[in-house]
């Protein structure tokens, strides 16, 4: 099943280019849902009149090449690895389910097209990046779903309970349980079970890409942007209006020695 890529296995019944076709569709919708994000909460805006501040504000002048040296550095530390998050958990379920997803949408989109013709072999190395895509995607998403998320670990609300706010993580772990259960039903030959996860699979994958501008999706376009923002204004002295860090030791009281920091 590792090897077989299940795209060209149902390309007799289902023609490459529609596959292709519905690929650019949701990628269309995710950047129109953005764009409409965007200009219903005024999110570019608010960013350029913050740099223009922030530069008015500003008490000394970053060289071309620190700013060079901070973008790297933000890209590095704060995207690719999310260094904010620190050590524990919620950082190593938040890095399964990026990495995990960006590995399945990419060699998804090798494989469909490029590979989805019947005869054309696929590369062995590309269904079991998918796969394994599939597996990181479900287990950090599950991961968090289940015990990392604020609301259950830390205010004491079921797993259960869905809001808005979950549509993202909840259609990411599901298009990726549906690929994976497809693509096994598809493997072992149960044509009709197999269309039937295939179809939610695709459902899935609808509510996904199509769901950007009620989900948290856009907000990975954004943090990026804040993180660098905020990194440049540390050094040029403006810290966002913000005071600068004291100087004196930390001091929280005994009670913070008695009970894990669980309440964010």
């Amino acid at each position: 099943m590792l090897l077989t890529n299940p795209f060209s296995e149902i390309a007799t019944s289902i023609p490459p280019v529609f596959m292709q076709a519905f690929v650019i569709i949701m990628i269309l919708s995710v950047i129109i849902s953005t764009l409409l994000d965007m200009a219903h909460k005024k999110n570019a805006k608010y960013f350029f009149i913050n740099l223009k501040k922030s530069k008015e504000a500003a008490k000394r002048k970053v060289s071309t090449s620190k700013k060079t040296s901070i973008i790297v550095k933000t890209v590095a530390s704060d995207i690719m690895t999310t260094s904010e998050l620190g050590v524990g958990q919620r950082r190593v379920a938040h890095l399964l389910g990026m990495y995990g997803s960006i590995m399945f949408w990419i060699t998804s989109f090798i494989m469909i097209f490029f590979y989805s013709s019947p005869s054309i072999i696929t590369p062995d190395f590309l269904p079991i990046l998918w796969h394994l895509g599939a597996l990181m995607t479900c287990l950090g998403g599950y991961w968090f779903w289940l015990f990392l998320r604020v609301d259950v670990s830390a205010e004491g609300h079921s797993w259960s309970r869905i809001i808005r706010a979950d549509l993202f993580v909840l259609s990411l772990v599901t298009a990726s349980t549906f690929a994976l259960i497809w693509s096994y039903l598809q493997y072992s030959g149960l044509g009709i079970l197999s269309s039937l996860f295939l179809i939610l699979f695709v459902l899935s994958n609808i509510i996904l890409f199509g769901g950007v501008y009620w989900s948290k999706f856009a907000h990975m376009f954004y943090k990026p942007g804040a993180a660098l923002q905020k990194n440049l204004s540390e050094e040029d002295g403006s810290r966002d209006w913000l005071p600068e860090p004291s100087s004196k030791p930390k001091k929280f009281g005994l009670g913070i020695k008695r009970e894990s920091a669980r309440h964010y």
